[in-house]
This record gives structure tokens, sequence and C-alpha cells, in this order.
């Protein structure tokens, strides 16, 4: 379980030097955009980020962001559906977490 400090953190904005630059398109500061880039994000950026040998948004959210266990989940993650709903499920858990 994560703690009220803990959730508000994972939801917070990475340092400007560390924001997550998506190929062809927006800078994302935190997983709350980057839920609302990927419905927008085209098949080719999606793949630049998402393939058989990574997945560039589990890499962030754990190295940027600290968030284990989403970066976790997303390991198995190859498509944006996927992607998108675990996403938006921890961000949901998160919010009520953190008040």
């Amino acid at each position: 379980m994560v703690t009220k400090d803990e959730a508000r953190k994972y939801m917070g904005d990475a340092p400007p030097e560390q924001c997550f630059w998506v190929n062809n398109g927006p800078i994302l500061k935190n997983i709350g955009e980057l839920a609302n880039a990927l419905p927008e994000m085209n098949d080719e950026s999606f793949r630049h980020h998402v393939n058989k040998e990574k997945n560039d948004f589990s890499s962030w959210i754990e190295d940027t962001i600290g968030d284990q266990k989403l970066a976790n989940d997303l390991l198995s993650s190859k498509s944006r559906d996927s992607v998108l709903k675990k996403i938006r499920s921890r961000l949901n858990s998160l919010k009520k977490k953190a008040g």
C-alpha cells in the first residue's frame, strides 16, 4: 500500500530535466499527462516507445516518477489500450489515497 505522501509524489511533476519527451510529440511532466497524451498519440510514436525490446513509459515511471507498481504493471503491456487502462486505474487509486 502506498502512503498519502507517496501517492501525491507519484502524481506530481517530474523535474524539468527528467520530463518524458514523446517521439514527435509533447513533453510530459507526470503520469496524468501521459494518460491524456496516449489517446492522441499516433501509432508510430507509441510503437517507438513500446515494442518487443522496450517499454519507455514503464522505465520513465520507475526511474523518474518512482512508482514501482505501475512500472511493473506496464512491463507486460504492449498495446495502447492496455497501457492506458493500467495508468488510469493506478491514477484513480492514487487520487483516492492522496485525498
